[in-house]
């Protein structure tokens, strides 16, 4: 069924897009044993060819981490179980370059209604528990996250393409097994390796893509702290793979638009120390900061028992691996479609001076987004 979907992950070259022809898969999933970061590790560098655009030649690895294999990765709790366990908690897939292939028109496809896991009344009390969390100094912010469902019928290429090409998805990417897909419309660098340098872009801080938005994101306490605290997070992150002293912020709080939303992004770069491979990485990053909050493990023992449901392959890491080039994006705005359902999550960070309300609507605001598209493009 998901077979003749295209495979476009994030991070691929433009000009592999439409050659890419798998030539190897590994699939992990929770209880299986041994440690994913390693994995990912050893399965990459087995294509790690120094990367020629030519017929047959290796080009990548494709790289999908559940929200749940991260917390493995960091040593942390991994939270109910995943709404769709169809979908692999680990995935790597190698591709070698083949023919130019035409871009196909995608089928229709219909999706709907949502059904949410939890009510608002739910969310704000979530909310609330976190904040309390942060009053007994546990701590400091925390995302939380919420999921609902649907039933979906049609060409699956077609939620795909929705999905993936929501304004503003600079990470968005597809990539699919045999009773499985994740669509991602993600606005967000997780982390990106060129030659010895690191960088990580997390996203905090949303507000509607109006000049009145832009003035209120700019201008908000609560977003900034917020902002400034995953921002912290990501640098202490990197420290543990830098040489030290080298870990800069050369960005802090840019602007930019995902559908009718502006998003606040930074930059934090390093320098890898000397032998740090993929697998420290993995270890050091994962779970995205920016979808976790601080201090990581803390906060993954508190959320863990506040969502009703599992992350699945959401709040976790996407993209690719090509020679010696690393570029993952986070699973935000990002749809997993099982034999019968498509699933999605969305939710936000909360600190101190967090409004519950306030919270639900813009967890809300994101998913309505992608459920507009997969609307539009019904």
């Amino acid at each position: 069924m998901f077979a003749a979907v295209p495979p476009a992950p994030p991070g691929v070259p433009a000009a592999c897009r439409e050659r890419l022809v798998e030539v190897d898969r590994c699939e992990w999933r929770l209880g299986e044993g041994g440690d994913p970061a390693a994995i990912a590790a050893a399965f990459t560098a087995r294509y790690a060819a120094d990367h020629v655009v030519s017929e047959g030649s290796v080009c990548g690895v494709a790289v999908l981490v559940s929200a749940a294999a991260g917390a493995v990765m960091a040593g942390g709790a991994t939270g109910a179980p995943s709404p769709v366990p169809a979908v692999p908690d680990l995935v790597l897939v190698a591709f070698a370059h083949g023919p130019h292939r035409d871009r196909e028109t995608s089928g229709s496809f219909a999706v709907g209604p949502w059904a949410p896991s939890w009510t608002g009344a739910d969310h704000a009390k979530a909310v609330v528990s976190v904040q309390e969390a942060i009053g007994r100094g546990q701590v400091y912010v925390a995302n939380v996250v919420g999921h609902r469902s649907a039933p979906w019928s049609g060409d699956p290429a077609g939620i795909a393409a929705a999905v993936a090409g929501v304004g503003g998805a600079s990470w968005g990417g597809v990539l699919s097994g045999r009773d499985w897909l994740v669509a991602s419309g993600s606005p967000e660098c997780f982390f990106t390796v060129e030659g010895r340098t690191a960088a990580a872009r997390p996203v905090k801080g949303t507000a509607p893509a109006t000049e009145e938005g832009r003035a209120e994101l700019l201008g908000s306490v609560k977003e900034r702290a917020e902002h400034v605290m995953i921002v912290d997070l990501e640098r202490n992150d990197l420290a543990r793979v830098a040489v030290p002293g080298s870990v800069r912020v050369p960005e802090l709080l840019r602007l930019h638009r995902w559908a009718d939303l502006w998003q606040a992004e930074s930059t934090v770069e390093c320098e890898l120390a000397e032998g740090a491979d993929l697998a420290e990485v993995l270890r050091a990053m994962c779970p995205p900061g920016s979808v976790t909050g601080t201090p990581k493990l803390a906060v993954l023992d508190l959320v863990g028992g506040l969502e009703p449901v599992g992350r699945g392959p959401a709040m976790g890491a996407f993209g690719y691996v090509c020679g010696t080039s690393v570029r993952l994006g986070v699973t935000i705005r990002t749809v997993a479609l099982d034999a019968d359902r498509a699933h999605l999550w969305a939710g936000g960070g909360i600190t101190w001076r967090s409004a519950p309300e306030a919270e639900v609507a813009e967890a809300e605001a994101k998913a309505a987004a992608v459920t507009a598209a997969l609307t539009a493009g019904a």
